[in-house]
């Protein structure tokens, strides 16, 4: 008779194996899905709409190319008239433009901030190096904010933005999973603990392992460590009500959505407009565009992109406010914890490992 039940018994725990494995399937494929939907969307066909330009002059010649421009541009150009060349390198000092032509019959002159965006700067040397071609003369290209030789391209500081966005979302599992016997307060704790970590971190490759900085590293801790702290404390926070499937929430939050409108590649204008939207209030883009104002552009702007982290932060803080309420609720229900502690152990050591850097 228990030759019989063995077969039964090994059956019904292979199934319940198989169920289990399904179920945590369920995430991966879902970061494979979400991923290849946002990067390819966001990335793999940039094209232009609305890059700001101007044509420097304000003679009726200049008016008359600059509103050429504008009609065979059509969505792709936004396409002003400045009076001057200093005037032409202020807006683009405070990323108000992306390139400016200064008319000349011997010598046409394109000026170009690199720093803020090498993709954007190709962009516009597209449109003015044929204009300047039909008017017989090479073009004279002049940029007024470049990028450190250890960083040309200027993308380094998107990846800067991977690696702290990842010691962030990656902690999640251990502070919210391992550490959720702990009371709030104490993961609160560590929410800044570890982003203090996470920033340092990335302040010393920003600085003296890759010199992306060569200046203002307390600037660069500072917004790494906001960013990071954001980060932790929305994940701890959001651990309490979704648990295993807080890593997929945190890898659409901070990567698929994050990476995508962060304009470490690509800003908004050469993206199409949902990424562009939210470029103008995500977490990532904040800490790009602040990076980028206080190493580059004398930290004009620099602002707005703070209290862009710090209003992320305090969303963070209500995260965790409202899980600690909610934790309270439980322990006066005095619920019975629908899985023992070995499962509940498993679980964690689980999502942990489904935490994947991307």
């Amino acid at each position: 008779m228990s030759s019989v039940r063995e077969p039964a018994a090994h059956a019904a725990a292979s199934s319940g194996a198989l169920r289990h494995v399904l179920l945590h399937l369920v995430t991966p494929l879902l970061m494979c899905l979400g991923m290849g939907l946002a990067y390819l969307s966001a990335f793999v066909s940039p094209e232009p709409h609305q890059v700001p330009v101007a044509v420097v002059g304000s003679g009726p010649q200049s008016q008359v190319l600059a509103q050429t421009l504008k009609d065979e541009g059509g969505d792709a150009l936004d396409v002003r008239t400045v009076a001057d060349r200093s005037e032409a390198q202020e807006l683009l000092r405070g990323q108000e433009l992306s390139g400016a032509f200064v008319p000349d019959a011997d010598r046409p002159e394109l000026l170009i901030a690199s720093a803020a965006s090498d993709m954007s700067a190709l962009a516009v040397q597209k449109v003015f190096t044929p204009l300047a071609a039909e008017q017989g003369a090479p073009l004279t290209v002049t940029d007024v904010a470049t990028p450190v030789e250890d960083d040309p391209t200027g993308q380094g500081l998107f990846f800067l933005l991977v690696a702290v966005s990842i010691g962030g979302y990656a902690s999640v599992a251990v502070v919210g999973g391992a550490g959720g016997a702990l009371p709030m307060r104490l993961r609160a704790l560590l929410v800044a603990g570890v982003s203090l970590v996470v920033s340092l971190i990335g302040t010393a490759l920003a600085g003296p392992v890759f010199h992306l900085a060569h200046h203002s590293l307390w600037a660069v801790w500072g917004l790494s460590w906001l960013y990071a702290a954001g980060i932790l404390a929305i994940g701890t926070g959001l651990h309490t009500f979704l648990k295993r499937w807080t890593t997929l929430a945190m890898m659409v939050l901070f990567v698929m959505l994050n990476f995508t409108s962060s304009g470490g590649l690509f800003l908004p204008h050469l993206q199409n407009g949902f990424f562009g939207s939210l470029h103008a209030f995500w977490n990532g883009a904040g800490f790009v565009e602040g990076l980028r104002s206080v190493l580059y552009f004398d930290s004009r702007g620099l602002a707005g992109h703070l209290w862009t982290l710090v209003a992320w932060l305090a969303v963070g803080a209500v995260a965790l406010l409202a899980a600690a309420a909610h934790e309270r609720r439980g322990r006066r229900a005095a619920a019975v914890p629908a899985t023992g502690p070995e499962e509940t152990k498993e679980e964690a050591e689980e999502e942990m490992e489904e935490s994947v850097a991307v």
